[in-house]
């Protein structure tokens, strides 16, 4: 798919600028990352190890979301649905490196987005994303189950990190965004 008039992509200079500012700060950053490439075979999505990176500057979750996949789109995570559709390809379930929506909800007053890295089960998948715990922060590898009743990933929970459990949380999904074809073949949204 090509993307819509007046979308740019971003640069070969832009991406090594994010990748600049998404290094991370601390030698202890860089050890776990380092022990977790060490010990999480890429190919066992199981065996991925949730990990905080600090970036050199605080991240949201939209500009992390937009570094990573490309999307061109502007404004409050929960709005990205809506300003996808016509634009990008829009999917109920996930896949690999399509962007996971969270609707606006009390508790994420601004909604949330996070890129999918592993699918594991049918109803778990593996994230990362920046600024969930408020600090600007990007956690890798962190796990989404899909607590919907007909398993169509319409509400989720989100590992707490801090806890190594579940959280208590439930949030709701409005669906999942890519600009290109996804590494899995998903069932398109509303078919």
């Amino acid at each position: 798919m090509t993307p819509p008039p007046g979308a740019t992509r971003l640069s070969a200079c832009a991406l090594a600028l994010a990748s600049f500012l998404l290094m991370p700060l601390h030698a202890k950053a860089q050890e776990d990352s380092a022990f977790s490439d060490v010990t999480a075979a890429p190919e066992d999505p199981s065996a991925l190890i949730p990990s905080v990176e600090w970036p050199a500057r605080r991240l949201f979750c939209v500009e992390y979301a937009r570094l990573r996949s490309g999307l061109a789109i502007f404004g409050d995570a929960k709005l990205w649905w809506g300003r996808a559709k016509h634009l990008y390809e829009e999917f109920a379930q996930p896949a690999v490196d399509t962007v996971m929506v969270f609707s606006g909800s009390r508790r994420i007053r601004r909604g949330h987005v996070a890129v999918v890295t592993e699918i594991v089960s049918p109803r778990e998948i593996i994230v990362d994303h920046a600024n969930w715990q408020n600090h600007g922060e990007i956690d890798h590898n962190m796990p989404v189950l899909d607590v919907s009743a007909k398993n169509d990933w319409s509400k989720v929970r989100v590992w707490d990190v801090n806890h190594s459990q579940w959280g208590a949380h439930i949030y709701r999904i409005s669906g999942f965004i890519a600009g290109h074809a996804p590494a899995a073949a998903p069932v398109a949204a509303g078919s």
